[in-house]
C-alpha cells in the first residue's frame, strides 16, 4: 500500500511539473491562455468542486445521519447542473467581453466607479475563506493516511502540501487542469468500484438494509430524519442549501467556465460534468448507507473515516491504496485550484490592478502569483495542523462565506441592467460579514448560513441598487463575441 501511495504522489508531482513547461506567461498561469479543451476543463471543474468534503465529509455525514443526508446530494446536484446549464455560457461571454481573467477583475472592469474597492474586497474574501478550504483538504489527507497506515496525520498533511505546492507554484492553471483531469478519473473510479463491491457484499449478507437502518436508531431510515412538520422542512431546506453556493459563487469553479475556448466546448463540458456528478453522488450515498448495513453504526470513531475503513476491509492492500488515492485526489485537486485562484487574485487584482494600475510586467506578475501560491498554501497548512473541526464543518463555513458573497453579485450583474457598483460592494461585504456573524453567533444550528447569508446579501444588494443612482456608466467592452 505504501508503494502504491508513493507512486501516486510521484506521478501527480511529475505530471504537474511536466505540464508546467507550458506556462510561459501570466495568462497561461491564470487561465491556461484559453487553449484547453472543454472536456478537460469539465473534468477539472468536477475534481475541483468535489473535495475531501465529498469523499470523506459527505460519506461520513450520510453514514452518521442516514437517508436524510441525501438532501445534501440533491442540493449539490441541482446547483452543479444549474451552473453548467445556465451560467457557464454567460461566464465565458462576460469574461471575454471585459477581458477578465479573474472574478474580481471582471467586477472591477464592469463596475469601474468602485474598481479598487471591489478588487480589495473580492481578494480579501477569496484569500480569507480559501485558507479554511485549503486547510480542510490538507486535514483530509492527514486523516486518510492516518487511517490507512497508522502514521501521524501531521505527515499526511506535510506530504500533500509539498506535492501540491511543488507543481501548482510553477505550472499554474495548465498544471492544475492536467492533474485534475487525472484526479477526476481516479475519483470516479473509486466512487463506482466501491459501491458496486459494497452492494455485492450486502446482497450476500444475512442483514437486510431495513434491519440495519432500524438498528441504527430512530430516524436513520427516514428522508426527514424522523422529524415532522416545520422541523422536517427546515432540515431538508438546510441540506438543500448547498445549492446556493453554486450560483456563480465559487471562483475556483468559475475559472473553468471563463477558460472555455468557445460555446461548443461549453456544451461538451456541461454534458460531461452533469453525468460525472450524477454517478459520483450516487456512489457516495451508497457508500454511506451501505456501510451501516455491512459494518454497523460503530465501525469507526470518526464518521469521516468510513470510506478508508471500507476500502481497507473490502479490498486487497494494493487495490485499497489505489482507490484511497481517489480520495486523496479529491483533496489535492481542490486545494491546488483554490491556491491558484487566491494567488492570481493577489497578483492580478491587487498588485497589477491597484498598485501598478494595469502597467505591471508579465514576468513580475508571474513571480508574484507563484510566491502568493506558496504563502496561501502555508497558511492553509498551519490551519490544518491546528484545528480539530470536521472537514464537513470547515468546508460548510468556507462554502457559505465565498458562495454567499459572490453568487448574489454574479447573478445580479449578469441579469439586471440596473445593477451598479454600490450593489456589488454591498453584496460582497454583507455576504462576508453575515457569514462570520452567523457562524460566531451559533445561528448555523437553526438555519444554515449557506442559505441565510445568500438571502441577506441578495436583498441588501437589490435595496442599495434601487436607492442609488439608476445605472452604472457603460464600460467599454471587447469586440463582439463569435459563437463557437
Amino acid at each position: 500500500m505504501i508503494i502504491v501511495f508513493v507512486l501516486y504522489f510521484a506521478l501527480t508531482l511529475c505530471l504537474g511539473l511536466w505540464e508546467a513547461r507550458k506556462t510561459k506567461s501570466q495568462s497561461d498561469f491564470v487561465l491556461g491562455g484559453k487553449k484547453l479543451p472543454g472536456w478537460m476543463l469539465a473534468l477539472s471543474e468536477r475534481a475541483t468542486g468535489e473535495s475531501a468534503w465529498l469523499l470523506l465529509g459527505l460519506t461520513g455525514f450520510i453514514y452518521a445521519t442516514g437517508l436524510s443526508g441525501i438532501w445534501t446530494g440533491v442540493g449539490c446536484l441541482l446547483g452543479i447542473s444549474t451552473a453548467w446549464i445556465v451560467l457557464a455560457r454567460k461566464f465565458r461571454a462576460e469574461a471575454e467581453a471585459y477581458k477578465a481573467m479573474t472574478m474580481p477583475e471582471y467586477f472591477a472592469a464592469k463596475f469601474a466607479s468602485k474598481a479598487n474597492l471591489i478588487r480589495v474586497l473580492s481578494t480579501g474574501i477569496i484569500v480569507f475563506f480559501f485558507v479554511f478550504y485549503v486547510g480542510a483538504q490538507f486535514a483530509g489527507a492527514g486523516k486518510t493516511i492516518q487511517q490507512t497506515f497508522g502514521f501521524s496525520p501531521f505527515w499526511g498533511m506535510i506530504i500533500s502540501a509539498v506535492v501540491i505546492l511543488g507543481y501548482a507554484t510553477f505550472g499554474g492553471f495548465v498544471s492544475v487542469v492536467a492533474v485534475d483531469t487525472f484526479q477526476s478519473i481516479l475519483m470516479l473510479t473509486t466512487l463506482v468500484v466501491t459501491p458496486v463491491i459494497l452492494l455485492v457484499k450486502i446482497l450476500a449478507s444475512p442483514v437486510s438494509p431495513a434491519q440495519a437502518f432500524a438498528a441504527a436508531g430512530p430516524g436513520f431510515g427516514s428522508l426527514t430524519g424522523g422529524l415532522a412538520g416545520f422541523a422536517a422542512g427546515l432540515m431538508i431546506f438546510n441540506n438543500l442549501a448547498w445549492f446556493f453556493g453554486y450560483l456563480g459563487g465559487q471562483p475556483q469553479l468559475n475559472a473553468r467556465f471563463m477558460g472555455m475556448k468557445d460555446e461548443k466546448n461549453v456544451r461538451l463540458g456541461r454534458n460531461i460534468a452533469v453525468l460525472w456528478t450524477i454517478i459520483a453522488y450516487s456512489g457516495v450515498v451508497i457508500i454511506g448507507l451501505g456501510a451501516h448495513v455491512l459494518f454497523g453504526p460503530k465501525a469507526v470513531a470518526d464518521s469521516e473515516m468510513i470510506l478508508p475503513f471500507i476500502l481497507n476491509n473490502l479490498f486487497p492492500g494494493w487495490l485499497a491504496a489505489l482507490l484511497l488515492a481517489g480520495a486523496v485526489a479529491a483533496m489535492i485537486s481542490t486545494a491546488e485550484s483554490m491556491l491558484l485562484v487566491a494567488a492570481t487574485s493577489i497578483s492580478e487584482d491587487v498588485y497589477k490592478g491597484i498598485l501598478k494600475k494595469g502597467r505591471a510586467r508579465d514576468r513580475t506578475l508571474l513571480l508574484i502569483s507563484r510566491l502568493s501560491t506558496v504563502a496561501v498554501g502555508v497558511l492553509g497548512l498551519v490551519l490544518a495542523l491546528t484545528t480539530k473541526d470536521l472537514i464537513y464543518s470547515i468546508v460548510s463555513y468556507a462554502w457559505a462565506g465565498i458562495g454567499c458573497s459572490f453568487a448574489p453579485a454574479v447573478l445580479l450583474s449578469f441579469y439586471w441592467d440596473r445593477f451598479n457598483a454600490a450593489g456589488v460592494v454591498t453584496a460582497l461585504a454583507s455576504g462576508l460579514v453575515s457569514t462570520v456573524v452567523w457562524m460566531l453567533a451559533g445561528l448555523e444550528k437553526t438555519v444554515t448560513a449557506r442559505a441565510s447569508t445568500f438571502i441577506i446579501a441578495m436583498t441588501l444588494a437589490v435595496l442599495v441598487t434601487l436607492v442609488s443612482k439608476k445605472k452604472e456608466p457603460e464600460t467599454a467592452k471587447a469586440s463582439p463575441l463569435t459563437s463557437g
